[in-house]
């Protein structure tokens, strides 16, 4: 199983999209392995988006996601980042295409409501930036094997 990290930013907090958003994941039969509702701190944003450091949006940015609540999730399942990262669609809302989150709710391409890890290097870097190892759980939903096909004993 891979796992992702997605921040539901404070743009979808505010609206209210929260429940709508972890609804297409866990629907699309990905599983939750860790959530929480927090501020993020200045040094885990900056820390978070040192990539992006010297390009003329960093401080907006980081100003952004530190503006008010984001919803952290540690997702789970067989090709997790590329399934969750097909759900969000196209990074401008402008420009993602209708049936992904960013095609149905944005707009904007500041706001663009969710972020996901884009490897599975930078799902494990930046999923120990946001939880704590214990706070995340190893656990099989009885669901599973009507997800994916385990008549191998595995997942697919």
């Amino acid at each position: 199983m891979e796992r992702t990290l997605i921040i539901l930013k404070p743009d979808a907090v505010q609206r209210g999209l929260i429940g709508e958003i972890i609804t297409r994941f866990e629907k699309k039969g990905l599983q939750i392995a860790g959530m929480k509702l927090m501020v993020i701190p200045q040094s885990v944003a900056e820390t978070h988006y040192a990539p992006h450091k010297e390009k003329p949006f960093y401080p907006g940015l980081v100003r952004f996601m530190t503006s008010g609540p984001v919803v952290v999730l540690a997702l789970q399942g067989v090709n997790a980042i590329t399934i969750a990262r097909n759900l969000m669609g196209a990074t401008f809302g402008s420009k993602a295409a209708p049936g992904t989150i960013r095609g149905d709710y944005g707009v904007s391409n500041a706001y663009n409501l969710i972020h996901g890890s884009d490897s599975p290097e930078a799902a494990e870097k930046e999923l120990y930036l946001f939880f704590k190892k214990e706070e995340l759980l190893d656990w099989t939903p009885t669901i599973q094997s009507w997800v994916y096909d385990m008549t191998g004993a595995k997942p697919e």
